[in-house]
C-alpha cells in the first residue's frame, strides 16, 4: 500500500494574543449521523471512538500509568501503519484517539495521522508534549486533527505526577506553539487521591486563557500493575473531589471538554452502566479485551470484544475491578446513549453545545 506524505503548511508564529480553537460543527454532525445509522441497523453495541496504541514505549514513567508496566515485554514493538489502518477500518468509528505509550515516539506517526486525516477521520493524538515540535513539522493543522496534551496540575504537581522535573514547562511551551500554528488543542487531566483542587482550577484557567478548546477531566483507574495503588480514588472519593473541581460557582471562566452529563456523573448526581465497548482499544498485541483499562486478554477481531457474553461479565456490580471506575472511555459515551432515551437530557446537551461539539471526549 502506498500512502501519500503531506507537508505541513507554513504559518506565522509570534502572536501572543490567544486564539481559542473550536471543535468543528462537522464533528457533531458526523457522530450524530453515524449513531443514527447504527441504530437503524439494529446494532446494540458499536464503536464510537477507536483507541489506537501503535506502540507502548514512552519517554516518561508517570506514577499512575499502567501501560508501560503492563506491556513491558513488548515495549520495543511498533505497529505497522497498514495494520493500524486495517484496525481502524474494522472498527468504523468516526473518531480515532491515538495513544500509547507516547505516540510522538512512533516513527511513522506523521504518516499515520496524515493518512487518517486524508480519509476524514477525526483524529486526537494524546501526548505529553515533549516531542510535539518534531511532529508538527510533518503534520499540518487540520479541522480533522487535534492534539490532546496531558496536564495533571501546575508545575510542581504535574512534574511530580510524571516523575520528572521540567516537563510542565515543556508541555506548556508545546501547547503555546501548537496554538500559534493553528492546531486544535485540548488538555487531559487525571485526578488522583491528593490532587489539589485550587491547583487544578489555576491550571484550567491558564489553559482556557491560552486558548485550548477545553480541558478533559477524569479520575485515574486503579491499574493492578501500578505499585502505589493508594493514589487511586474510590468512587465516593471521586464524587466528593469532582463536586469541588466542577463547582459551577468557581469554574464559570473554565472551558471543560467533557459533556455536561458526564460532568454531572462525576459529581455523583447521575448513575450509568459502563459502555466501554464503544471505545475499543487496538494495541501492538491486538484488540484489548474487555476495555481500555482492563486487559484480561488480547484477541484478533473486534467482534470478539463486542460479543454479549463479554459484557455480561464486566461493569459496576459485575466485576469488582470495575467498582471505582468512572473513566470517560467507559462512561461518557454512556451519557450519549442515555440522552437518546431522555428528551430532557438531550435538551441539556443541546443547550450546552455538546451536540454540536460531538459531546464525547477522545480518550
Amino acid at each position: 500500500m502506498t500512502i501519500k506524505t503531506v507537508s505541513p503548511s507554513k504559518s506565522k508564529i509570534g502572536s501572543t494574543k490567544p486564539v481559542t480553537t473550536k471543535r468543528p460543527l462537522e464533528l457533531g454532525i458526523k457522530v450524530a449521523s453515524y449513531i443514527f445509522r447504527q441504530k437503524i441497523k439494529g446494532r446494540k453495541r458499536f464503536p464510537m471512538v477507536t483507541m489506537l496504541e501503535p506502540l507502548e514505549m514512552c519517554n516518561l514513567a508517570c506514577v499512575g500509568c499502567g501501560r508501560i508496566r503492563e506491556y513491558k515485554p513488548v515495549l520495543n514493538k511498533m505497529m505497522p501503519v497498514d495494520e493500524a489502518l486495517a484496525a481502524i477500518e474494522e472498527s468504523g468509528a468516526p473518531i480515532v484517539s491515538i495513544a500509547g505509550g507516547e505516540p510522538t515516539i512512533y516513527p511513522q506517526i506523521d504518516v499515520l495521522i496524515n493518512e487518517l486525516v486524508r480519509r476524514k477521520y477525526f483524529v486526537y493524538c494524546c501526548s505529553n508534549g515533549l516531542l510535539l515540535e518534531r511532529v508538527m513539522k510533518k503534520v499540518p493543522p487540520s479541522k480533522y486533527f487535534s492534539w490532546v496534551i496531558h496536564m495533571d496540575g501546575m508545575e510542581e504537581k504535574h512534574d511530580e505526577s510524571v516523575d520528572r522535573p521540567g516537563v510542565y514547562k515543556k508541555a506548556v511551551a508545546a501547547i503555546q506553539s501548537a496554538l500559534s500554528q493553528g492546531y486544535r488543542v485540548c488538555t487531559n487531566t487525571t485526578l488522583f487521591r491528593g490532587s489539589d483542587v485550587d491547583d487544578l482550577h489555576t491550571l484550567f484557567r491558564q489553559m482556557s486563557e491560552m486558548g485550548v478548546e477545553g480541558c478533559m477531566v477524569s479520575p485515574g483507574f486503579d491499574y493492578a500493575a501500578v505499585d502505589d495503588r493508594e493514589q487511586f480514588l474510590l468512587r465516593e472519593e471521586s464524587n466528593e473531589v469532582f463536586k469541588k473541581v466542577l463547582d459551577p460557582e468557581t469554574t464559570q471562566d473554565i472551558r471543560f471538554y467533557n459533556n455536561p452529563l458526564y460532568l454531572d456523573f462525576l459529581r455523583g448526581n447521575r448513575e450509568y452502566q459502563c459502555t466501554a465497548w464503544s471505545n475499543p482499544t487496538y494495541t501492538v498485541m491486538g484488540w484489548r479485551m474487555p476495555c481500555y483499562p482492563l486487559a484480561d486478554e488480547h484477541v484478533e477481531t473486534l467482534s470478539q470484544v463486542m460479543h454479549k457474553d463479554v459484557w455480561d461479565r464486566y461493569g459496576v456490580g459485575k466485576d469488582p475491578r470495575c467498582a471505582n471506575c468512572m473513566m470517560h472511555c467507559g462512561f461518557e459515551s454512556a451519557t450519549i446513549f442515555g440522552a437518546l432515551r431522555s428528551p430532557r437530557d438531550w435538551i441539556t446537551m443541546i443547550r450546552s453545545g455538546a451536540i454540536s461539539k460531538s459531546g464525547i471526549t477522545a480518550s
